[in-house]
């Protein structure tokens, strides 16, 4: 039989974590059609790749993006293809512009997610058709999609729609029977359009934009148990997900949200929390997250944390950087807007206090662990710093407070003023621990937001170099098999969607990656223009010789870290519905 493509002797992952090996794969009309541990046919295939000596994967799923907004202007997203991610989930943290209109939409993310708001609005003015769910993945289904996407709506978009943005976040105001009935309706439209669930938040520092609502939460977090009750009710009836963020600041509400999972006489609520981490700041935490997962799930509730596989780095411009908003002389300064304003308020004694009692300040929950020790200067006007930490700065002009000194600094060069610091998972063995836990999912890469802080839209790749390092060390601490799988299938499955296999009758979804190549380059600093975002340059990865080639629906969108001409023009992923169950029609011969 004639194939569209043959991928030749590649070292073949079904995603399901079963044994790999040497195969043939053929693909026809989007899909692998055959498996083969003899050579194929390829008389009459126009595409023939040979990839001896290379890996042939499922594509990758990421179940944590804010894509949102970008996937609207600049639908290829090629930063997470390239890199082997060939389905993305969007509308994460509460956050999505199905019901919204723009302005609101970018008060939702754009402090939040630290995606300049002017570009929020001009891109959901531009391109919003849509009124309902259902039409929403039809304008999705209309554009030219790089990836698949899958999608939650966002508990923050019904709230500000149906109640209003300035009441949704009142903690006086609850909705009305009619405004609940309502609410319960939209989410009940999403998951019959295909939605794998809705996302919440309860985390306090998440601040809104703009000017009306300016500095308040999010609106889900100012939700009553009632109402969440009632909209979790309808995901555990439909078996759908809830992504949520616990209110740190409160024990209890994490307890809350880990035991809400378990049915108790009623469905249970499979629920993906945000999120597990080896935080610096609070180094014993992690060591209650798996345990806490296995004792729910044992219990009969199906709970997962989402982990990022790597040591969170992150990179601010002078204070623009969302752990500040965890702190209440930090959030203070972020309200502010005005450049001059906010340097009026830096050079304030009052307020150089307050903030270094919140710098000083040793216990409490905190993400960020707040040491400007641990945070070096990349990028000054003044090179004599450049390498520098703000606390060797303090020392070196005669022993100031580290606060004193990061805020002259900021004072004097303003956002030119580039740092970095890991604020969490800079323990390889502790990584190694989440990587294998059950009860952990990997995820939560936040690609398309935060775009000047952070870039792990190689994340994948990074574990799968973590393992391979690890296994050509003789100290392997998981199989290659069980890393794919768990980047893949198992995401996947538990999410209900058709992604992260590579099997005879599933869609040729796939990469192909060359193991030599997963070295240092993985963790380089790069920088690239978002053109929807006014050439707005961003973090980036770029690792140009592992990932040789990037298929989806068995058409080859990157190869050699090129894209493909027709990408960001022509559709080749698709809206995946949560209740697909398509039919296998050929067998692994």
């Amino acid at each position: 039989m004639a194939y569209d493509t043959v991928i030749r002797r590649g070292r073949w992952f079904d995603g399901t974590g079963a044994p790999s090996g040497v195969r043939d794969i053929g693909i026809r009309d989007g899909r692998v059609v055959e498996i083969s541990v003899d050579a194929l046919d390829t008389d009459g295939c126009a595409d023939v790749i040979d990839a001896t000596g290379l890996w042939v994967l499922p594509g990758m799923v990421d179940i944590h993006t804010h894509y949102d907004v970008e996937v609207l202007g600049g639908p290829g997203l090629s930063e997470s293809l390239r890199h082997g991610v060939t389905t993305v989930l969007l509308g994460s943290c509460s956050l999505s512009t199905i019901h919204v209109d723009a302005d609101v939409a970018g008060d939702l993310f754009g402090r939040v997610e630290a995606i300049p708001r002017s570009h929020v609005i001009s891109n959901v003015e531009q391109h919003k058709t849509w009124r309902s769910a259902a039409e929403y993945v039809e304008a999705l289904e209309s554009l030219a999609l790089g990836p698949n996407i899958a999608a939650f709506i966002g508990h923050s978009d019904i709230r500000a729609a149906t109640m209003g943005l300035d009441r949704a976040t009142r903690s006086d105001v609850v909705p009305t029977a009619t405004e609940q009935v309502r609410m319960e309706r939209m989410l009940t439209d999403a998951l019959d359009a295909g939605f794998v669930g809705l996302s919440s938040q309860q985390l306090l520092f998440d601040k809104l934009d703009g000017v009306t609502c300016r500095s308040r939460t999010l609106p889900s977090t100012y939700a009553k148990r009632r109402e969440l009750r009632r909209l979790n009710a309808i995901l555990r009836t439909r078996a759908r997900v809830l992504q949520s963020g616990p209110d740190i600041s409160r024990p209890l509400n994490v307890l809350t949200q880990l035991f809400t999972s378990l049915g108790l006489g009623r469905p249970q609520l499979k629920t993906s929390l945000l999120s597990a981490a080896d935080i610096k700041a609070r180094p014993e935490v992690v060591h209650a997250m798996g345990p806490m997962a296995r004792l729910i799930n044992r219990l009969g509730g199906d709970f997962r944390w989402q982990h990022l596989p790597v040591p969170f780095e992150v990179y601010a411009d002078g204070m623009e950087l969302a752990v500040f908003e965890e702190f209440g002389s930090g959030a203070a300064a972020l309200h502010l807007q005005d450049e001059i304003d906010r340097n009026e308020l830096m050079r304030d004694e009052g307020y150089r206090r307050r903030f270094r009692k919140d710098y000083d300040k040793k216990y409490g929950p905190r993400v960020w662990h707040r040491d400007f020790f641990d945070a070096e200067i990349v990028e000054c006007p003044d090179p004599a710093v450049v390498g520098k930490t703000f606390g060797d700065v303090g020392l070196d002009r005669g022993g100031l407070h580290p606060v004193d000194a990061y805020l002259d600094l900021l004072l004097e060069h303003g956002p030119k003023v580039r740092w970095r610091t890991t604020i969490s998972n800079h323990r390889p063995e502790l990584l190694k621990k989440l990587a294998r836990d059950p009860g952990i999912q990997i995820g939560f890469s936040d690609a398309g937001a935060h775009l000047r802080s952070m870039a792990f839209y190689n994340f994948g790749l990074r574990l799968l170099r973590h393992v391979h390092t690890a296994a050509r060390a003789g100290e392997p601490f998981m199989t290659v098999e069980h890393a794919v799988h768990r980047l893949t299938g198992e995401l996947g499955d538990w999410y209900g969607i058709d992604a992260g296999h590579l099997r005879v009758g599933d869609r040729a979804d796939l990469f192909v990656l060359d193991p030599e190549h997963l070295d240092g380059s993985l963790e380089d600093y790069r920088e690239a223009e978002v053109e929807q975002f006014g050439g707005l340059s961003r973090m980036v990865n770029r690792n140009e010789r592992t990932v040789r080639a990037v298929m989806v629906g068995g058409e080859t969108v990157f190869a050699d870290d090129t894209p493909a001409q027709a990408l960001g023009h022509k559709r080749f992923g698709r809206f995946l519905s949560a209740h697909t169950n398509e039919t296998r029609y050929e067998r692994v011969s």
